[in-house]
């Protein structure tokens, strides 16, 4: 499913994130941003060893925060490491900090002038974030977030299974605009 919003292409896709030749792709990071499993792990060893080298001199990133390096070895030419909150129940500000990795995560495309990114659905893995309320964040915070970042023109909502995509899907449908092919 894909939708126009204003001058930028929103879709959703079920696909290995690493694939993807775009811009930039979006890590979900841990905070030392040296590697874990998941979407993390898969970035690191598609990317080689070159991504963990240039990730060490980073400094780690807080929740919520985002940082960018080059994509090495994959398709994307950057990776911007987001670093998504772990879900405690939803009273330590989780909904505000996942909504932050998606904001810096188009700042850091209108700075370095990258005009297309891909998302993996952030702290849906093993840091528990409830994939729907996960997904709602994720859309509403992307299509409130491109006013402030006009050079992005796509949007990938890269997702792990076909449940989450049907999740980013409602969203995306909830924002209203024309659907497009």
């Amino acid at each position: 499913m894909a939708r126009q919003l204003g001058n930028a292409r929103l879709e959703v896709i079920v696909a290995d994130i690493t694939t993807l030749r775009v811009d930039a792709i979006v890590n979900a990071a841990n905070s030392s941003l040296l590697g874990g499993g998941g979407v993390d792990g898969a970035i690191h060893r598609a990317a080689g060893s070159e991504l963990l080298a240039e990730c060490r001199t980073l400094q780690g990133c807080a929740t919520g925060g985002a940082k960018i390096i080059r994509g090495y070895r994959l398709p994307a030419r950057r990776v911007i490491h987001a670093v998504g909150p772990v879900w405690h129940g939803g009273g330590r500000g989780e909904d505000g900090l996942l909504a932050s990795c998606y904001r810096r995560a188009l700042e850091l495309c209108q700075t370095n002038g990258l005009v297309s990114l891909a998302f993996p659905a952030i702290s849906t893995g093993v840091y528990r974030f409830p994939t729907d309320r996960a997904a709602g964040i994720s859309v509403r915070t992307v299509a409130e977030g491109l006013s402030h970042a006009p050079i992005v023109s796509q949007v990938i909502f890269c997702c792990f299974s076909d449940a989450s995509a049907r999740l980013h899907e409602q969203a995306l449908a909830g924002l209203g605009g024309p659907c497009v092919d």
